[in-house]
């Protein structure tokens, strides 16, 4: 796979070949075996063993683990019954909610391959990743079913749309104040055609029989379609396999393994979204995998998340640097008890030490930071009770390698400390993209899968991301690392948050120009800003412009989106140009 490699096919099992095995706290082991199983596999032995154990809370409601199987079971003989047959595409469009981990782990059971979308997509770009996939049914969620409608003739494979009521697995008297109330006013109330093709997900379970149906998948068989950007802004379905899927999921129950229940009865705060490959593996199959339970929240809502630190009692907290700094900064926090939660791993984004203190303080939970990708969905974390470092990733997890390769080959080993290209190699990183075989041979190198972060590694072996390669700015041939740039602004005492874009010039290339939000209550000028840069920076990397604005856009789980300040920059550029062109 992947174009020639001078790469090494495999790194030593040990301290010296891999140094950041050193750092390993005791009892986590340094590789793991992947048995030949799959997730549905895991969640009906759970059943079994845990029938009357609670697997998911949704705002007071219990689902049991012999519910949740059951109506998993219901939901694979529908799929069934729709005509899906191992291997077809089923889509999901759903926030965080039981029926996404139904629709989940039923699709698996029926032998599908899911696809799960951002319910929050505009309509071309799920009817994008939904014709791409060639998703033959989808489910979704009423409020988003009038998007999916509309794009229903732009997908060929689409043949069925089953459509939930986020209210269906709510409380039975929070469902008659959400019906009185909300329902119709957001926008859930939807009336469906009577098509034959257009059906309500409740009808569909209550006529299916309870039973495992007859299905069996290999672990090597394609499970999810995990749709990526990318660094060439396409989105690509990263293909995930059962296997990568369990591995990963093992991998990162190794890791927690000194902080986690003994009979696996952890209760996970499921705050990010489910449709992305972290939520997937950290807030659903984790807990599934070890009998635990998820207390899921659909949208970020600071105080539903503080409510249900307080009522639930969660010991995990997967999220991202900018939900930790709200909650560490939100109004009045003290009254709520948070001290249930052990630890948090934060990814996504680098993580401020100043939030991390913070929020240890509040909560006494560890907070480390960890790394992964759609791609490879955890590669690297910081020790949760050994040695972290701030401003790392941490340590490549077990059955996990890592290099750093050159910027212009990716073939070449680059010795610790210097800067290149993150590869790693593991069970958990994905098999290709689908029906995309000339991305797949330009992200693989041998068996090495090549990150597309830009990254050094310490002498020990601890891993720091320098930058996305894609972010990367070349100006005058000069490269510009984002990070460089926004690290010296955010020392500057006004700035809260700071993101820095190449923006294409004529004559340089590319000019940097950098965005920022400031603190509340603090005013600086852009010139002050450019003049505390450039006491600070080469001349290649001082914006040539610099933005201030009251927040940035982001993506669900907190990521800054770059491509979408391009887009405003350019399509300003674009009127400006058409105001002062001379009138023919």
């Amino acid at each position: 796979m992947g174009a020639t490699s001078q790469l090494p096919q495999s790194l030593p099992v040990t301290p010296e070949a891999r140094p950041w095995l050193r750092h390993y706290e005791p009892g986590v082991p340094w590789t793991i075996e992947i048995p030949e199983t799959t997730l549905p596999e895991y969640l009906a032995l759970n059943a079994g063993r845990y029938p009357r154990r609670e697997a998911i809370r949704f705002f007071g409601k219990a689902i049991h683990y012999r519910e949740l199987d059951e109506a998993v079971n219901r939901f694979a003989h529908a799929l069934m019954r729709l005509g899906v047959e191992p291997g077809d595409r089923v889509g999901l469009v759903l926030p965080n909610c039981p029926q996404i981990v139904i629709g989940y782990y039923g699709a698996l059971r029926a032998g599908a391959v899911v696809v799960p979308c951002n319910p929050l997509y505009a309509e071309p770009e799920l009817a994008h990743q939904l014709a791409d996939a060639g998703v033959k049914v989808v489910l979704c969620l009423s409020l988003m079913f009038p998007k999916v409608q509309a794009v229903r003739d732009r997908v060929p494979t689409l043949e069925h749309v089953v459509v939930t009521n986020i209210k269906e697995y709510l409380p039975p008297l929070a469902r008659v104040g959400f019906t009185l109330f909300r329902e119709r006013k957001e926008g859930h109330e939807v009336t469906l055609p009577e098509d034959g093709r257009t059906h309500w997900l409740q009808p569909l379970l209550q006529q299916a029989p309870a039973s495992l149906p007859s299905v069996r998948r290999d672990p090597d068989d394609l499970a999810v379609l995990q749709y990526t950007a990318g660094t060439t802004g396409v989105p690509k379905g990263a293909m995930l396999t059962h296997r990568n899927l369990v591995a990963v999921t093992l991998q990162t129950h190794a890791w927690a393994r000194n902080i986690e229940e003994p009979d696996g009865s952890d209760v996970v705060l499921g705050v990010i979204p489910i449709f992305h490959i972290y939520g997937q593996t950290v807030v659903m199959n984790f807990p599934i995998v070890s009998g635990g339970c998820m207390v899921l929240i659909p949208r970020f809502d600071l105080k539903a998340i503080l409510e249900a630190i307080d009522h639930e009692h969660p010991t995990f907290f997967p999220g991202v640097p900018t939900m930790y700094a709200v909650l560490a900064n939100a109004p009045k926090v003290e009254k709520y008890n948070l001290r249930s939660l052990k630890a948090c791993i934060s990814g996504a984004a680098p993580l401020p030490v100043p939030v991390q203190e913070r929020f240890e303080r509040l909560t006494g939970a560890r907070l480390v930071e960890g790394y992964g990708l759609s791609e490879a969905p955890v590669t690297h974390c910081n020790p949760i009770l050994g040695e972290r470092r701030a401003g790392t990733i941490g340590l490549p997890i077990p059955s996990t390698e890592a290099i750093i390769v050159d910027l212009e080959t990716g073939t070449t080993v680059l010795p610790p400390g210097e800067v290149g290209e993150l590869a790693v190699r593991g069970p958990q990183v994905l098999q290709g993209y689908w029906q995309r075989p000339d991305e797949t041979e330009r992200v693989f190198r041998g068996s090495w899968f090549l990150t597309g972060d830009i990254a050094r590694m310490t002498e020990d072996g601890y891993f720091q991301i320098v930058d996305r390669r894609k972010d990367m700015i070349i100006v005058g041939g000069l490269k510009v690392f984002p990070s460089e740039v926004e690290k010296v602004l955010l020392e500057h005492p006004a700035v809260q948050e700071a993101v820095v874009v190449g923006i294409p010039d004529p004559y340089r290339g590319e000019m940097v120009k950098a965005y920022v939000v400031l603190r509340e209550g603090a005013s600086v000028e852009p010139r002050e800003l450019l003049a505390f840069c450039r006491e600070r920076l080469a001349p290649h990397r001082v914006p040539r412009e610099i933005e201030i604005r009251t927040e940035l856009p982001k993506n669900l789980i907190g990521k800054v989106l770059r491509r979408k300040l391009i887009e405003e920059e350019l399509a300003k550029r674009q009127a400006s140009a058409w105001e002062t062109a001379p009138e023919e």
